[in-house]
């Protein structure tokens, strides 16, 4: 395996010569970003400049070029990672980025993910199935109602409990105020579930608010309070957030990634990153364990193949650190279970959200539902 890393784009072009063209600009752009006869001999033209390894015509004014970079180009912070791979070549209409080859000294800088999939099936002790995902919320609720609300799914088999994104750090329920309450809340039904003799158990995952230079101490206040993982935004934080929380020996819990605010990236088809790409290798890139994405036929209009590009990136053994875990959601429903896990299979997190509200207090009986459902 060669020590640079490539970056494959989908480049939209009149013809190969000028495909070639802008495949040879976007190599300059993302290093240097000076005039190709300037730039100077030696160790900056041989190794710094970005190399053109092919373009290829893949369909009418569609062709693919990759582009390989020095790791002495980006360091060992990962802002740099991603401002080589796309930066200012992201401001360029009819260039798209779909795929990542990171090299060996790429991989050794950046491992990936902590857990992986198997190390959050190992945390919450079930060896085989599909994860059950309750979300939290609404936001304005109290920290005692959604204490309750947590109680009730973990003691009906929930697997995993993360809370909305919209929970941030609000007045009604602060992260530092609801963080333990919802913890313990927990942590009591899963000692009932064990005196059950149920050896599995539910995982919480508070949503990370606040500012950016709070990321880090929210995470380690959640982990001290009792949560088994925490939820990161992305694309309000930054990927870093999450490599910096995954690479931290003293935080040592698994991470789940939000798509809020990402969409921009991967919507339109001629710019921006292939669905798989953000959704999945950039997250394992970053560390993330578990990657949520928008379902096919939910509120949202992602694809039946752009959702299975997504989870196939997310679990293919060959791909970028540990596999990881999809996790579908977006509006779904407990009758869409069947299907889902038809679609995505056991290795994958499956999230109902608002519909479980329905249930009021036998909110227990939709875990059981969904339980049935993917088993």
């Amino acid at each position: 395996m060669s020590n640079r890393f490539g970056v494959t784009y989908k480049i939209f072009a009149s013809s190969l010569a000028e495909a070639q063209a802008r495949a040879e600009g976007i190599a300059l752009e993302q290093t240097v970003e000076i005039p190709r006869d300037v730039v100077p001999p030696g160790y900056i033209e041989d190794v710094i400049l970005g190399q053109v390894i092919n373009t290829v015509s893949t369909g009418e004014g569609i062709f693919e070029s990759e582009v390989t970079y020095s790791p002495d180009s980006v360091g060992y912070e990962m802002p740099q990672l991603l401002n080589v791979m796309f930066g200012n070549s992201s401001i360029q209409k009819g260039l798209k980025v779909i795929g990542f080859t990171p090299g060996i000294e790429i991989q050794k800088r950046f491992p990936g993910p902590r857990f992986g999939a198997k190390g959050v099936r190992a945390l919450t002790g079930r060896n085989a199935g599909g994860f059950v995902c309750p979300v939290i919320n609404p936001q304005g609720s109290t920290s005692e109602h959604l204490a309750e609300l947590c109680y009730l799914c973990a003691r009906a088999g929930a697997d995993i409990i993360k809370e909305d994104h919209g929970l941030a750090n609000q007045h009604l329920a602060t992260f530092k105020q609801r963080v333990p309450l919802l913890s313990k809340a927990i942590s009591r039904a899963n000692t009932e579930r064990a005196d059950k003799g149920n050896k599995t158990r539910a995982l919480y995952f508070p949503n990370l608010g606040g500012h950016g230079d709070q990321i880090n101490d929210f995470a380690m206040y959640a982990k001290d309070a009792g949560a088994d993982g925490v939820l990161i935004i992305p694309g309000l934080y930054g990927f870093d957030a999450i490599n910096r929380l995954a690479r931290n020996p003293e935080f040592g819990l698994p991470i789940m990634a939000h798509p809020s605010h990402l969409g921009p990236y991967v919507l339109s088809h001629d710019t921006g990153y292939s669905h798989a790409m953000m959704f999945g290798t950039l997250m394992r890139l970053a560390g993330a364990d578990i990657s949520i994405f928008p379902n096919v036929g939910g509120r949202f209009g992602f694809s039946v193949e752009e959702c299975t590009a997504i989870a196939n990136a997310c679990t293919e053994r060959k791909g970028y650190g540990k596999p990881i875990l999809p996790s579908p959601g977006g509006g779904m429903s407990i009758d869409r279970m069947g299907e889902m896990r038809e679609m995505y299979g056991d290795n994958a997190v499956y999230l109902l959200g608002g519909g479980l509200l329905r249930f009021g207090e036998n909110i227990g009986d939709a875990i059981k539902e969904m339980r049935k459902a993917l088993d």
